[in-house]
């Protein structure tokens, strides 16, 4: 698949490996960014099995969670098992929303809203069909970053799920670029403010082209480089 924007050989191996050493830090910016103040030194220790005191324990659940769904993320693609379907979706979605939704592993059942904007996302039973013809639509997309970054906000403005949108979005934008083999796209929580607001535009007009941007610019410089070296010196781990 053609990514021709950084034009980095494609490495699942190696993309996956860079994943699992940042994992602490995806986790952190995730729960940051939902307003859950865990420092990354707090995040390192919580997965390491030791319970930090001054959470509460729903927060700390939503920690796991987004830990143990980018294990099962890592597993799958490891296994060639990641797919962009529905049936994935709601199997993530019923890690990472355990007792955080109103219910989780399954599409919603209702309506929701989205705060900030008069956009309102589409009915329960179109779900089905809405993800269905973003998977048909996505074929089109040739670049690699391009068709992962497609996924995230066609998922984000859809709400398939009552919450934990925005996470599942990315865990299937990044689950997608792993399995092609392309380092994941992570957000930092200090990078919020932006986010929110290019967001909060995306939602009321449906056009992609400055999210694109943004989550483009969020890949780190470092990652990549690393990504190119298989390419300068001809090696794969």
């Amino acid at each position: 698949m053609k990514d021709s924007h950084w034009n980095m050989p494609p490495d699942k191996a190696k993309a996956l490996m860079l994943a699992k050493r940042q994992l602490a830090e995806l986790v952190c910016d995730a729960v940051n960014l939902e307003g859950i103040n865990y420092t990354l030194p707090e995040v390192q220790t919580l997965l390491d099995g030791i319970t930090v005191g001054g959470h509460k324990i729903s927060d700390q659940q939503v920690v796991l969670n987004q830990s143990n769904a980018w294990q099962e993320v890592f597993a799958l693609v490891k296994n060639d098992q990641f797919a962009v379907t529905a049936e994935m979706a709601c199997t993530l979605h019923g890690i990472a929303a355990r007792e955080d939704a109103l219910e989780w592993g399954q599409f919603r059942s209702g309506g929701v809203t989205i705060a900030g904007t008069d956009y309102n996302p589409p009915p329960a039973d179109q779900l089905s069909e809405m993800f269905a013809k973003m998977v048909d639509e996505a074929e089109q997309i040739a670049d690699v970053y391009d068709r992962a970054i497609f996924y995230f906000l066609t998922m984000a403005r859809c709400q398939f799920f009552y919450d934990v949108n925005k996470r599942m979005g990315r865990f299937m934008m990044n689950g997608f670029l792993l399995n092609n083999g392309y380092p994941a796209i992570n957000l930092p929580a200090k990078r919020q403010l932006e986010f929110n607001r290019l967001m909060l535009a995306f939602y009321a007009t449906g056009n992609q082209k400055a999210m694109n941007s943004f989550l483009r610019s969020c890949l780190d410089e470092k990652v990549i480089n690393i990504m190119k070296e298989t390419q300068i010196h001809g090696h794969r781990p």
